[in-house]
């Protein structure tokens, strides 16, 4: 096994991206004809400084196993643009912006990033080939034969660009009592660390259930003797802790294990971006608005809007409008899913739902305050009903109000949950909208749905 040389790795990447971006400013600068003067070296090394320092708190030069190489190319295209945009506020603040040609500086902004990137791609691609090949590849084993080892095992054979070899599991208990599907159990836990320490491991995923506290406990301190890098999962129950947060009740300290991100001053924020953002787009969509709610009317027979129930924040009961799409209002205990050529769309409500303009009417709502601009999106009451009993969580995305959009959609899970596995997809996204919460998070789901957010293979 070939030990990847992480930290000379990354010293040659830093070299290697002053390089370009000093090499690219210097053939502009030739290229146009200009010598490099004082404020052009000046200017770059503010911008070597900046996004050599950038980087490191982003983390572009870190290991590359735990990152696909998609995202470190945004994450340089990020490090980056904050460089040249932080070059600019320096140069405005100290009035030398006219020193530099702004078309010089515009081509270098775009160019060096390219470049960087497309570095980063080759690189990766041949480490790529290479991990596959089992060339600098590092080995992993858990300890714990649980649900949880087979998930992750899982996941790590499906994500072979990381270079990580599974080796196994290690459990003290007898082989007839573990349900070990593709996991092979190497031995005990005797047996794990006298293979750390002889160096066989390179990390170790302890998996054992929240009781076996002592246990971890020990495992942990027994593994301070290795060079194995150690990492403790946590259970179901525990992962809810580490997404909790710590509260004061009556002078005692308590920790909020399922609570609304939207409480306080959040929520001041989130209903203002719902009213600067929703009163715009309402004013911007009335004369769509209006020209929907004609072709309704003149294509079929029934109300413009169909006036839904759904479950809003908490768990209440909020009425939802659309524009009518079917020719048939179902809203009772009982409700059918529109299905791929569901006979009851009408050909004007076909157009309207692929589209998502049935949804616009949501807005109003919005302003109404009864539905948000970014949230979870509303389900049927009977939906609601059936899932809670199958998905565990699931009543958990009412603790904000239901969206118009949402990070399930704009992550592909939208349309028709015709399987349990589909409606948990959906969930699971819900979920972690509402622990990862932020005016940014809900900026960029919007920016999602204007670009890939309204279509989609499974809207009809």
């Amino acid at each position: 096994m070939l030990r990847p040389y992480s930290a000379e790795i990354a010293g040659l990447l830093r070299l290697v991206d002053s390089a370009v971006i000093f090499a690219v400013m210097g053939w502009l600068v030739w290229w146009e004809g200009q010598s490099m003067t004082e404020p052009y070296l000046l200017a770059l090394t503010l911008a070597i400084s900046l996004y050599l320092l950038l980087g490191e708190l982003r983390g572009i030069y870190g290991s590359w196993r735990t990152r696909s190489t998609w995202s470190e190319i945004k994450e340089v295209l990020v490090v980056w643009s904050l460089a040249v945009v932080g070059l600019i506020v320096l140069a405005f603040m100290f009035k030398i912006s006219t020193d530099y040609s702004r078309k010089l500086v515009g081509q270098w902004s775009v160019i060096v990033p390219i470049i960087i990137g497309g570095i980063r791609w080759v690189v990766r691609t041949q480490a790529y080939f290479a991990r596959r090949r089992g060339l600098n590849t590092r080995t992993l084993a858990f300890v714990g034969a649980g649900n949880t080892a087979k998930k992750m095992a899982t996941q790590f054979a499906a994500a072979s660009w990381m270079g990580i070899r599974v080796a196994g599991v290690y459990d003290d208990r007898h082989v007839s009592r573990l349900a070990l599907n593709k996991l092979s159990l190497i031995g005990s836990t005797t047996q794990m660390l006298k293979d750390a320490h002889e160096g066989r491991l390179d990390y170790v995923y302890i998996t054992l259930p929240m009781y076996a506290e002592k246990r971890i406990i020990e495992l942990v301190d027994a593994l301070a003797d290795t060079t194995a890098s150690v990492y403790v999962v946590p259970d179901s129950f525990v992962f809810d802790l580490k997404n909790a947060s710590w509260a004061e009740v009556a002078g005692m300290p308590v920790v909020s294990i399922y609570e609304s991100p939207f409480y306080g001053i959040d929520g001041t924020w989130k209903r203002a971006e719902d009213l600067l953002i929703g009163g715009l787009i309402t004013l911007l969509i009335l004369p769509l608005l209006t020209l929907i709610a004609v072709g309704v009317k003149f294509t079929s027979a029934g109300p413009v809007l169909f006036k839904q129930r759904r479950y809003g924040l908490n768990g209440e009961l909020v009425e939802v409008w659309k524009f009518r799409s079917m020719t048939v209002c179902d809203d009772g205990d009982t409700v059918v899913q529109a299905k791929r050529g569901d006979a009851r769309i009408t050909p004007f409500g076909a157009f309207l739902r692929r589209t998502s303009l049935d949804e616009l009417p949501q807005f109003i709502n919005v302003l109404q305050g009864r539905m948000s601009i970014v949230g979870p999106r509303p389900h049927a009451v009977a939906h609601n009903e059936e899932y809670r009993r199958l998905i565990h969580g699931y009543m958990l995305r009412h603790k904000v109000k239901p969206g118009i959009t949402g990070w399930a959609q704009v992550n592909g899970w939208r349309g028709e949950t015709d399987t349990l596995d589909k409606m948990q997809k959906r969930i699971d996204y819900d979920l972690e909208y509402i622990r990862n919460w932020s005016i940014g998070v809900d900026l960029k789901i919007i920016l999602m749905t204007v670009f890939k957010g309204f279509v989609g293979k499974n809207v009809y």
